[in-house]
């Protein structure tokens, strides 16, 4: 006991095992191994936190010191607990980068605290521990060290020497707690360099983990690979790091230098694509992000055309970014219009919609722009200002159609008056412009067949139109009462499923009653037949558990991400119908659109492919680094993977190398965004063009 008489060590040593022990059940809780090689930097680097905190705290006294510690271990277990809430019901950590959204995000709390599973409240038991001990232990402990004192004086005869010898164990109780500091700083520079070397100690790597570590500590844009390496307490330091002093934008130097184009094979299906320009750009370029990124992108493949290229040539076109939609809605009986368009349509079985960090905007946007958006950031809200000129709303004005945007909702959560002209949209119709009734009481959503009937209504009299409707009515919450929650409650009746799920399900009815007015709307005007249908869903629907999904799917959601599995649909009543098995996602909406109406664009200015392809690799990528293809599944929290077939396997190198492709694409997608590079290109391309139209002018005068 007499140890904790120094109340450096007594701050340090209970705050650090306070801490530690909360890092060991979180693992636990989230299913992060636990006897791996980064339990010990995340020991490091909470002994470094809890000697700095005990150091600090001890010029405080006993009692100021105690309520200190004690309010850091608060902190950290609340925090924990909410990472925790967190991954299970968004799938990804919260990130101090996308603090935009945390005044909208008070909305989601009541349905947040809900999916939250008992398991999580088990990291709170160390924080009851440290309680317990400075209620009935540290006053016996401050008893034990007044009495220690006392009984050294008494051993001195004489009022005079007692006071001599209280003073000499004043001095020593100072000198006591001077050493202790000046261990604490002492220790606290060994244990940093230590702590750093782990960072790129070989023994302490995962070969064919996505990011290295090092990488993540100046930029955890991964959050949950950060999360496994760091524990939550060096997360949330790297996290405010990251926010307060971001790390330089120039991530790979791969290409800073240089770059191989990829030779072409010629023939019929041969895209040709001068690079003149670009080139020129490249020359002259001076700003080390830029040309790294022009680097990269001019080395990437230039996709053939091949047998579906303008297949829907000249056809019009509407994109509808679905609502928080699974594949529930592929079912006859309930939702007979989506279950139509799916079943005579193309539709693809292994389509995936991946969380991330502000999923709806982030996920539009990508859709929009075919780019990774920063995991830990609201990346749309963040650079609402950039351009993007091969964003799908340029393609299409491009190739003289008329271009347009819908959503039945505020921009409370997401500034698209803003983001989508900036797409190219020639017009974007908010909730207010198209006179859609709304309520801003949280559970209430208005209704996607008035939104149907006002895209008909506005492209009614358009002649060739490309239109982006994203919808909103099957929003959660789905624990609480509202109109359309309730309104559909008798068609499932019969089942056995909760309430929450039928409110759900009951939503998801009142969004494929708006497609059945959308596809009769359409036929009404004369335009089905040239028409062009393609539906995807933004993310799974928040505000229900694994639990309460597996009560409905024939699969286990909880595995491999199939939580995020949703419906993909190409439809046009000309077309037959055919179930594709490519793995696929949001991010290859738009090149695979451009080819299918043979727009002018070129393949590499997308991270996302053509899915339909000769060269695409049939692999999903999700927002964390983790992929899933025919062959496995590899998960980038965990640096492990599994196969799907026991006797086909990948080597360690085909790992790293598939691993190295998909951390250019997501690193090299982020830098374009934080850098506005596609603007930036384009301007550069406009002068160069300029400047030869001069010279050119100038040569024949």
């Amino acid at each position: 006991m007499r140890i904790f008489y120094n109340n450096v060590f007594k701050n340090y040593f209970l705050l650090m095992l306070t801490l530690f022990s909360g890092e060991i059940i979180f693992r636990w809780c989230i299913g992060l191994p636990i006897l791996d090689w980064a339990l010990l930097r995340i020991f490091l680097g909470i002994n470094i936190v809890s000697l700095v905190c005990g150091a600090l705290f001890s010029f405080c006294g006993r009692i100021a010191g105690n309520i200190l510690t004690f309010l850091v271990a608060l902190v950290g277990t609340i925090y924990a607990i909410a990472q925790a809430g967190f991954e299970n019901y968004l799938g990804v950590y919260m990130s101090f980068g996308a603090s935009s959204q945390a005044g909208a995000v008070k909305d989601y709390i009541v349905d947040y605290l809900q999916s939250f599973s008992w398991t999580f409240y088990l990291i709170a038991i160390p924080l009851g521990i440290l309680l317990l001990f400075y209620i009935f232990v540290d006053h016996r402990i401050k008893v034990l060290e007044r009495n220690d004192e006392i009984d050294f004086a008494d051993k001195f005869d004489g009022e005079e020497r007692k006071k001599q010898n209280e003073l000499y164990i004043l001095k020593r109780k100072k000198a006591r707690k001077r050493n202790g500091i000046i261990n604490a700083f002492v220790l606290t520079v060994i244990l940093a360099g230590i702590y750093y070397y782990t960072l790129s100690a070989p023994f302490m790597q995962n070969d064919i983990q996505l990011k290295t570590t090092k990488e993540l500590f100046s930029n955890p844009d991964i959050p949950n690979i950060a999360m496994g390496q760091f524990g939550y307490t060096m997360y949330a330091f790297v996290d405010v790091k990251s926010v307060v002093m971001p790390a330089n934008n120039q991530e790979i130097t791969e290409f800073s230098d240089g770059y191989e184009k990829e030779e072409q094979v010629i023939s019929d299906y041969t895209r040709y694509i001068d690079d003149t320009l670009w080139e020129e750009v490249i020359k002259n370029e001076k700003n080390s992000n830029y040309r790294t990124l022009s680097n990269y992108f001019i080395s990437q493949e230039i996709t053939d055309k091949n047998d579906f290229t303008g297949f829907f040539k000249d056809k019009n076109l509407i994109v509808i970014m679905m609502e928080s939609t699974t594949n529930i809605v592929l079912n006859e009986e309930y939702y007979p219009n989506l279950y139509k368009l799916y079943t005579d349509g193309w539709s693809w079985k292994n389509a995936y919609s991946p969380r991330n960090s502000c999923s709806t905007g982030n996920n539009e946007m990508s859709g929009m722009v075919g780019l990774y958006t920063i995991n830990n950031s609201c990346t749309a809200n963040n650079y609402k200002n950039n351009v993007y000129p091969e964003a799908i709303f340029n393609l299409f004005n491009n190739a003289g159609y008329t271009t347009s945007s819908y959503h039945n909702y505020t921009e409370q959560y997401y500034a698209r008056a803003t983001i989508h002209p900036n797409m190219g949209s020639g017009h974007y119709y908010g909730v207010q412009e198209l006179g859609i009734p709304y309520s801003n009481v949280y559970q209430e959503w208005p209704s996607d067949v008035e939104l149907m009937e006002k895209v008909l209504e506005l492209t009614e009299d358009q002649d060739k139109f490309m239109a982006w409707v994203t919808t909103v009515s099957a929003h959660q919450p789905y624990s609480q009462s509202s109109e359309l929650g309730n309104k559909y409650l008798d068609l499932f009746e019969d089942t056995n499923y909760n309430t929450s799920l039928k409110r759900y399900m009951s939503k998801l009815k009142e969004f494929d009653n708006s497609i059945g007015t959308l596809i009769n709307g359409l036929e009404e005007q004369g335009k089905l037949d040239d028409t062009v249908i393609v539906l995807f869903a933004d993310h799974y629907p928040y505000g229900l558990t694994n639990s309460t999904l597996n009560s409905y799917f024939d699969y286990d959601v909880r595995v491999d991400y199939e939580v995020d599995r949703t419906p993909f649909i190409i439809y046009n009543p000309q077309i037959h119908a055919e179930v594709h098995d490519e793995y696929t996602s949001y991010m290859n909406l738009t090149p695979t659109i451009a080819n299918l109406f043979d727009l002018d664009y070129d393949p590499r200015l997308y991270a996302g492919r053509d899915i339909l392809s000769d060269t695409y690799e049939n692999r999903v990528v999700f927002a964390d680094g983790s992929w899933k293809d025919p062959v496995a599944f590899y998960n980038a929290s965990t640096g492990k993977i599994s196969y799907s077939e026991p006797n086909t396997t990948y080597t360690s190198e085909e790992i790293k190398e598939i691993n190295n492709s998909i951390k250019n694409r997501i690193s090299m997608s982020n830098l374009a965004i934080r850098t506005n590079y596609f603007k930036y290109l384009e301007d550069a391309k406009d002068k160069y063009r300029v400047d030869d139209l001069e010279a050119t002018e100038e040569s024949t005068s």
